[in-house]
This record gives C-alpha cells, structure tokens and sequence, in this order.
C-alpha cells in the first residue's frame, strides 16, 4: 500500500474525527502432512490476547515477508526468505490473473503459484495466500492485480487517474460504483465465492500452506462528500458492519465447502488499518472442530506512506497499538500483521519507526509479514543489492521464538541508541522471557545469520535448563532448544542472545 497526498490527508482527518527455513528443512515432514510450526490451535491468556499454539500446545511466533505482486516471485525467493530463518510468506494471487475468463481458471498461472508452494512444502515455510486488489482492478489502473474485467460494472460513470495519487482513485465515481455492484450483485457475489471455492479446492494439498488472507485492504462506496472527514470516517464503519461483513460470510463458507484445514483472516478497511478501532463484527467458523479464524491488519503511517521521515512524536505507535487490540480481544482471534514497513527505511525516523514496529508487534501479534521481499535499493526493499538487509531493517531480522513452551512471551532488545551504534542496528543482546508451563517440551528460538554472522552466546536462566544451540552457519539459520524438564508451572525464564 502506498497512500499519497489528498487521501493521506483525508484518512488522517477522519482517525482524528474519529478519536476525539526456520528449523532444519526436515521441519516439513514433521507433524503428521504439517510444517513444523503450522498452528493447529490457540490459547488466549489473563490479559485477552489469543496465541497460535501447535500440535504440542507451544505458543507459535511466525514471522516473514510479503513476495510480489506483479509475478515475480521465484522459488529461490523463498530459498533465500527460508535461509535466514524465516517461517512465513504471503503471497498476492490476483483474481483477474487466475481467471482471467469466467469459469476458466489459468493453468500457467495456477503452475505459478503451485511451483512456489511446492517449494515451501520441501523448506518447511507456511504461505498465507493474500486475495490482493488495488483500486478494485485493471479497469482503473491496477495492472493484472484485483477483480477482472468481466466482474467490473461502474455504471459508465467517470474515472480520472491521478498519476501522483494512485490511493485517490478509490474515490473516483466509477470504482465507488464497481465495488457498491460487487457487494450486492447477486451474479457477482456467486462468482466470486465460486472462484474462491475452485481456487482453494486446487490449492489444498499443500502442506505449506497457512490459509488464506480473504480481501486485501478493503474499501467500499463512500455516500457523500469523501473530504468530509465524518462522511467518510461513517462509511468505512457502515461497510464494515454490513456489506464487508456479508462478504467475508461469503467467502469463508467458500473456502470451508473444500478446505476445513485453512487458516481465513479477515481485514480491516484501510482507515482501520491506520489505528481506527475495527468496526467488524465476529464471524462463525462452520468447520469441525475449533475455529481457525483471524485478524489481519496492516500497520502503515500515512505520513510516513507520503514519504515523510516518521516523528517519533506523532504518537502513531502508541494510538494504533491502542485501536488494533480490542477487536482480536473481544473475538478471541490471533493477530496477524500482514503488512508494515516504511518505503524508505534508511532514513533517522524511519529507522527508528521499523525497530518500534518490530517492538509493538511482539506485544500484540502472533506474526507479521513485512512489506516486501525484494533485493535492490528501490521503495520497500528490505533487501539491499547485495543480498543483506537493507540499512535500517535490522530489526526485522532479529531472533525471535518461533515455539514456546510456556506463556506471557515477551523480547526485549538492546540495539542502536542504547549502546551506542547506529539505531536500527542488532549489535546488542536479545533476551526473550517466558513463564514456563511446566512440561518437558522444547522451546525453540531462531538465530538469523544476519543478526548472528559470527554465531551467538546463549545464557539460559533458570540454570537447570538443557539448552542445545545450533549456530548459524553455511547460509542456514541457527536454532536455541530449551527444555526444562524439572521446572514447575510458572517459573519465569529468560535466554538472552548476543553476536560473537
């Protein structure tokens, strides 16, 4: 996502209206079909929050990258994603692409999209499968990504592209009117629910594969003047209420007439994803068993979207991390972030803002997926030409627990500013702590080679823990287990991590 002028303005007014391979590559036979660390559950804690837990009750942590959206992605992407420790990808699949004529999905691209999964099945990453759309579809604009041709009715009404305020167009009077028909159409809205049934039927068998993000950033008619702060702030709620919710209905009995496994996650419209509390209700889950449903926002300033440098006095950490939980909480719904990232992340603020991101992340979701995987020195690359991470996501590649035995899970980082190095930097320790749930079973944490190129010193507290370390090495990620076979429920325990 990527906002720009006149709509930056118009969603901060309205928020202010408002508010007045992971493990060795081995892990993907592990588990009965399952990567090591596919969710089969979830627990919700004291404090509302609700983890991804495995197969053996551990509290998962899934962290990666966005791929591409123009069909660019290679299976040595995910080669590269998987070898610095990474356990999830999202990846945009485009409707337009997929059925590019009505009732006829595409072979070449579906063998697009079934050669990446078969490769995340053999490295043992989890794929969440993003429906994206910008600005509805090609019709306005949007290249191949969203809704075909075929699906589009606007009315004959007027579309003036604005080329510096691509976001703007979601305002124009024809994509007002292609949404409105895609909501209540009741041709359109069998169609499109009949895709995501083939689609996933096609999908299915992939052992990589995490689920599906239903609707990528969604928007909906605005009734009224969209400068008008209020008008629009309303909108957004209405839809949310009504016919988002109505859709999301729709497509997860999609999905669930063929894949009962799947993980769905609904989303937020774009004002919500910019800290404005949802307005979504709950939804039922109508497969066997416990529901396997989420919540997955993105987490984007919009100043900083227009290409501001983030002012870490704007609050906007503090304000969306206050907005994004009370959904999830009253839902009992794991969160998911599944996109965050500045533009341009070697600039002082923003720096500052992707270890903050990194920060409030571990306090309120079960995983995240940063915008995106690309090597270059182009807006979003978290990757600079060489193949390391671009200065200033240091943090994105910092070790995290993956699976924990235990409960209240918490990182706490010393990097940059507080030792004096560059800011987004991992040169400091990590300690990550944990109450313990009393079972013999392995807690497991990630050592990326980026963070660790040396290898890394491990201290485990209480002292009686069998603690195994393997360190990074020959493009590999490294891995701390730690077992505490004689420790009763609750004690606390902390690993503190350091480079060589």
């Amino acid at each position: 996502m990527r906002l720009r002028r006149t709509a930056v303005a118009l969603l901060l007014a309205a928020t202010t209206a408002l508010s007045a391979a992971p493990a060795p590559a081995s892990a993907a036979a592990h588990g009965g079909g399952h990567p090591a660390h596919f969710p089969t559950g979830t627990a919700t804690g004291p404090d509302g929050r609700t983890s991804l837990t495995d197969a053996q009750g551990r509290r998962l942590q899934l962290r990666g990258f966005n791929l591409d959206k123009y069909a660019e992605a290679t299976p040595a992407d995910l080669d590269s994603i998987a070898a610095q420790g990474f356990t999830l990808v999202r990846l945009p699949v485009s409707w337009t692409r997929l059925e590019p004529e009505r009732g006829r999905l595409d072979p070449t691209e579906l063998h697009r999209i079934g050669r990446l999964l078969d490769r995340a099945d053999r490295l043992g990453l989890l794929v969440l499968v993003d429906f994206h759309q910008d600005v509805y579809g090609p019709e306005f604009g949007g290249g191949t990504n969203g809704i075909p041709a075929w699906a589009t009715r606007d009315d004959g009404l007027p579309f003036t592209p604005d080329p510096d305020d691509w976001f703007a167009g979601y305002f124009q009077p024809a994509v007002q009117a292609a949404f409105r028909h895609l909501y209540d159409d009741p041709d359109l809205r069998a169609w499109q629910a009949d895709f995501y049934t083939r689609l996933a039927r096609e999908l299915r068998g992939h052992r990589s594969l995490l689920g599906y993000d239903l609707f990528n950033e969604p928007f909906g008619p605005v009734d009224g003047d969209p400068s008008d702060p209020a008008v629009l702030a309303a909108a957004s709620a209405t839809l949310e209420r009504g016919r988002l919710a109505d859709m999301y209905r729709r497509l997860i009995t999609a999905v669930r007439r063929v894949d009962s496994r799947a993980w769905l996650f609904v989303e937020p419209t774009v004002l919500v994803g910019q800290g404005v509390p949802t307005q979504l209700p709950g939804f039922a889950d109508p497969r066997p068993g416990a529901p396997r449903l989420g919540y997955a926002p993105h987490f984007y300033d919009t100043a900083v979207e227009n290409g501001a440098d983030w002012n870490p006095a704007d609050g906007f950490l503090q304000q969306y991390t206050a907005a994004i939980t009370g959904y999830p909480t009253a839902h009992r719904l794991p969160v998911l972030v599944g996109e965050w990232g500045p533009p341009n992340s070697r600039t002082p603020g923003n720096t500052r803002l992707v270890r903050g991101q990194v920060a409030a992340m571990d306090g309120f979701a079960e995983g995240w997926t940063m915008w995106y995987w690309c090597r270059g020195t182009g807006g979003y690359c978290a990757l600079d030409p060489a193949g390391h991470p671009a200065p200033g996501d240091e943090p994105a590649f910092g070790p995290y627990p993956v699976a924990v035995a235990g409960t209240d899970v918490r990182t706490d980082v010393r990097t940059g500013s507080d030792n004096g190095t560059s800011p987004g930097s991992n040169t400091g320790d990590t300690t990550v702590r944990w109450n313990a749930d009393g079972s013999a079973r392995a807690s497991e944490l990630v050592l990326p080679p980026a963070g660790f190129p040396h290898g890394a010193r491990v201290a485990v507290s209480p002292a009686g823990a069998r603690v195994e370390v393997e360190q990074p090495a020959d493009g590999r990620p490294g891995t701390v287990r730690i077992r505490l076979p004689h420790t009763r429920p609750g004690a606390p325990v902390a690993v503190t991590l350091a480079p060589r």
